[in-house]
């Protein structure tokens, strides 16, 4: 980059004039504020004018607070991660991107969230009655905006296949989500809120905001296992940044 005055044909030392010191010190000083050689060679081998210069700067500029600021945010999750105890520190929460899949599912308003196996039921049966493979994991969704103090739940079997439909049961594609928060739970579900609770502080401190009904996954429970420790739970939100 720096290109030398003079070569000693004999020896190969090169020798450099007084002159192309200050042309040294742009090199050394571009280099330190994070330009890369390709970005100094731009701006050593262009007649660029005091503005054009800035111009580069002020871009150096942004793309270094963008480091600082995710950095800043990295080391701050760090901090709440170490100060965690108990139960927080058991869940790693991660955004993720959900693909659309197809779907057989009912929905109904049930009193609590326990009271819902007649609606696995339903369509437990209805799905063997046609002999429709089933493609784990199965899941409930939890709508919003129920009137009352019941809960909206939809559960639901992804599917491979055709499936006739019913007044009750239906068949459809079930959105993908660009942006879901999810977070893995191992135990019971009388458990499930310490989860819930761990996402959702998860979400504050990283300027989320919930963006449709959370769904959960279930992943392993009483159809593999008899210990109810061992039940696996994914819970999954859409977020927005807030």
């Amino acid at each position: 980059m720096l290109q030398p005055a003079h070569i000693d044909a004999s020896t190969g030392y090169r020798y450099y004039m007084a002159s192309q010191m200050s042309k040294l010190n742009r090199i050394m000083v571009l280099k330190d504020l994070g330009f890369s050689l390709e970005e100094i060679s731009i701006l050593l081998h262009s007649d660029m004018d005091p503005e054009h210069l800035r111009t580069f700067l002020e871009v150096k500029h942004s793309e270094i607070l963008s480091r600082v600021r995710d950095e800043q945010t990295r080391l701050a999750r760090i901090e709440n991660y170490m100060k965690e105890e108990g139960h927080a520190m058991r869940y790693d929460c991660v955004i993720k991107q959900i693909e659309p899949v197809r779907v057989v599912s009912i929905r109904d308003h049930i009193p609590t969230h326990s009271e819902q196996g007649h609606l696995w039921q339903a369509l437990g049966e209805h799905i063997e009655k046609h002999g429709v493979k089933v493609v784990p994991p199965c899941m409930v969704i939890y709508h919003q905006g129920s009137s009352d103090s019941s809960i909206d739940a939809e559960v639901i079997e992804p599917i491979s296949g055709d499936l006739p439909e019913t007044d009750r049961i239906k068949v459809k594609i079930l959105e993908g989500v660009t942006e879901m928060a999810c977070v893995v739970h191992k135990g019971p579900y009388q458990t499930l809120h310490n989860a819930y609770s761990s996402l959702l502080n998860w979400l504050e401190e990283n300027l989320y905001e919930i963006a449709g009904p959370q769904r959960e996954l279930y992943l392993a429970g009483e159809w593999s296992t008899t210990d109810t420790n061992e039940y696996i739970t994914e819970i999954q939100c859409p977020v927005r940044k807030a």
